[in-house]
């Protein structure tokens, strides 16, 4: 293991570096070799009956190849314990001739002159004889051979090899069984090659042999070669007929798998596509059923489940369109009569000067919650409008910055009230992009307001970027932030962060839900995160061409004067999400001075709320910022909390507690 950039590489890793040699060409090699695999891995995954085809092949394979070497094995021992019992008696039988023809008196006409008061050719003469006498017997069962003792004396050298059937004695008979035969009594065995003098091939063989004397008195081996032709072709038909057994058995059992396999396996398939085309909202699929057992059985209880929920569904959807259109009539019907109590109200809210106190705050009471009904009303036909999907979008190339600064503008009075100024950042050139310049100036009009109601008295920053197909608005306060879990919840529609509470700001609670349906009729993201006591961010995301899919933000979503952030800074690692590959450069915007932007306190607080990006349906149920996507597009990967950003920070204002603790963030 070698260091290399803060990291630990291993020689193999090294070796795929660009600057490591032969680092493409290993590349290659293991793309081409990884090419062919990948169909096959990603159809052994997801085929269940091959793996279980190819499982039982297997295992088939190894019990066959187990059973044939035990039974070659056994026919191989009890052919060759047969064979060596038919050439020890074989042997034995010729051993015991030849000591009693060296015994035998030795016919006339021989020479005395040599030692031992016998001629040295009579001794030649009855070896030869000897090893022709006993050859006869066997034609082709076995070979005699005979061969001098090493212990005989120098002048038996003349006594030379004699062999029958054209048999190489010395290179027959192995050199070790020679020497245990001339150095011990009995008889001694061992396996052989038999060699042929003649050309022929050699062939294996069973070599029994002892130490006699002949009719000199001099020592000699003889041995009994017996041929294992015949036991090899019989072992050669025996692993044969096995092979071809097996072949067969596993085949056959690779077939029966696959036809059992597929019994069970086809409805299954059937299953997941009835099931997927349920999914998709064919209501009317059913499997096919056939027979009653287990698998029939099976489809039933699943067309049975698929009735159910055709029904079931069909009634929520049923019901949700009596909401929709009972919200939808409501909302319209409710217009007339608010009208006349509006021109009413406006009567009496004007001549309220001639009225007593009480009378004359009743007027004003009036007036300011006909204009939170009235607020409502818009809100609610908005809604039902989404939930229709009767909303249009009416897109053109605008300039956001223009759209900020109307926004702003209407927002000064609130700021005023509130003590808090709203900065400006990215906005010295162009940000422009195809969108429904009122959608938003009405979502970034919600975001501003809500980031001044919450800010404490706080500066608000509102900063533009644009990179690559996106352009992104965020707007930064530094109140008193979001719990963990909130961040995805603050989008649902009259979600407060504290039920018990009032809601006194004056919103409606549906804001931040028509600038989700806003931003998701753009094809854009809207997120949120936030840190308690830390303040919060929320980041609209559109694509520059209308139609066009988003890859990433150029601004990230968690600042980087964040209480995290500014903790990794300190400590000196690297910001997270740096290398995130589908995060956009962010096109560079001047920073603010950050001593006349607040900093949230530094004070101990709650674990930051920042997180992976919630799912573009708008479901709760995470930690971090939320993502809004149009129907059918892929959402945008997770977001680390500690993506860098141009964000800016001020002087320190520390926060109330019960403020950290019990904002109404219904927005």
């Amino acid at each position: 293991m070698t260091q290399v950039a803060g990291r630990k590489t291993s020689w193999g890793g090294r070796l795929l570096q660009d600057g490591a040699p032969g680092g493409p060409v290993l590349r290659l090699v293991v793309r081409w070799l990884r090419r062919p695999l990948l169909p096959a891995a990603r159809l052994w995954r997801r085929n269940i009956q091959l793996r279980v085809v190819a499982t039982t092949l297997l295992m088939s394979l190894g019990v066959v190849l187990l059973l044939g070497f035990v039974v070659i094995g056994a026919v191989r021992n009890g052919l060759l314990e047969t064979k060596e019992k038919a050439a020890e008696s074989q042997s034995a039988g010729g051993f015991a001739v030849a000591k009693d023809k060296a015994g035998s008196p030795v016919s006339s006409g021989t020479d005395d002159s040599a030692p031992g008061g016998r001629g040295s050719g009579s001794s030649v003469s009855w070896r030869n004889d000897l090893v022709t006498q006993l050859a006869s017997s066997g034609q082709g069962a076995f070979y005699v051979v005979a061969l001098g003792s090493a212990s005989s004396d120098s002048a038996s050298s003349n006594r030379g090899p004699r062999a029958s059937g054209f048999v190489d004695p010395r290179a027959s008979v192995p050199q070790s069984l020679r020497d245990d035969v001339d150095e011990g009594t009995g008889a001694f065995k061992t396996y052989t090659s038999i060699k042929f003098t003649d050309g022929q091939e050699a062939e294996p063989g069973l070599v029994v042999g002892t130490r006699l004397k002949d009719v000199d008195g001099q020592s000699y081996q003889l041995y009994y070669l017996f041929p294992l032709v015949q036991e090899e072709k019989s072992l050669t038909l025996v692993k044969t007929t096995l092979a071809t057994a097996g072949l067969f058995v596993v085949v056959l059992l690779g077939a029966i798998a696959w036809l059992v396999v597929r019994q069970v396996v086809t409805p299954v398939r059937m299953a997941a596509g009835v099931a997927e085309r349920l999914s998709t909202g064919v209501l009317r699929e059913r499997m096919k059923v056939t027979g009653e057992d287990d698998i029939a059985r099976l489809g039933e209880a699943f067309n049975k489940m698929a009735q159910n929920l055709q029904i079931k569904i069909n009634q929520l959807e049923e019901l949700s369109r009596m909401q929709r259109r009972f919200v939808s009539d409501v909302s319209h019907e409710l217009r007339t009569p608010l009208t006349t109590v509006r021109m009413a109200a406006d009567v009496i809210h004007e001549a309220r000067v001639d009225f007593d106190p009480v009378t004359a705050r009743s007027a004003e009471l009036l007036a300011g919650q006909l204009d939170r009904f009235e607020s409502l009303l818009a809100d609610l036909l908005e809604i039902s409008r989404f939930d229709a999907g009767a909303a249009a979008l009416e897109a053109e190339p605008i300039d956001l910055r223009e759209v900020v600064r109307r926004v702003i503008e209407g927002a000064e009075p609130l700021a005023e009230r509130k003590g808090t100024r709203i900065r400006v950042a990215g906005d010295e050139q162009p940000v422009v992009a195809e969108a429904d310049a009122r959608r938003v100036e009405r979502v970034l009009r919600n975001l501003v307001v809500n980031a001044v109601e919450h800010g404490e008295g706080r500066d608000v920053v509102v900063r533009l970027a644009a990179a690559g197909g996106a352009v992104a608005v965020a707007v930064r306060d530094y109140g008193v932030g979001l719990k963990p879990g909130e961040a995805t919840r603050v989008f649902n529609r009259f979600w407060r962060a504290d039920p018990a509470r009032a809601r006194t700001t004056g919103g409606t609670g549906l804001g931040l839900s028509i600038a989700v349906e806003d931003a998701r009729l753009h094809g854009g993201w809207l997120q949120a995160w936030g840190e308690p006591g830390g303040g919060s961010q929320f980041r609209l995301t559109l694509p520059r061409t209308a139609d066009e899919p988003l890859r990433g933000s150029p601004i990230p979503l968690e600042p980087e004067d964040s209480r995290a952030a500014r903790e990794r800074a300190k400590a000196g690692a690297p910001a997270a999400g740096q290398a995130q590959g589908n995060r956009l450069a962010t096109v560079p915007t001047p920073r603010l001075d950050r001593s006349t932007l607040p900093v949230p306190p530094t004070a101990p607080a709650r674990p930051r709320t920042s997180g992976p990006a919630a799912s573009p349906a708008g479901l709760p149920g995470g930690d971090g910022g939320r993502v809004v996507a149009r129907f059918g597009e892929a959402e945008p990967g997770p977001r680390t909390g500690a993506e860098r950003s141009d964000g800016t920070a001020g002087p320190e204002r520390p926060a109330k507690a019960s403020e950290q603790e019990g904002s109404a963030r219904g927005r």
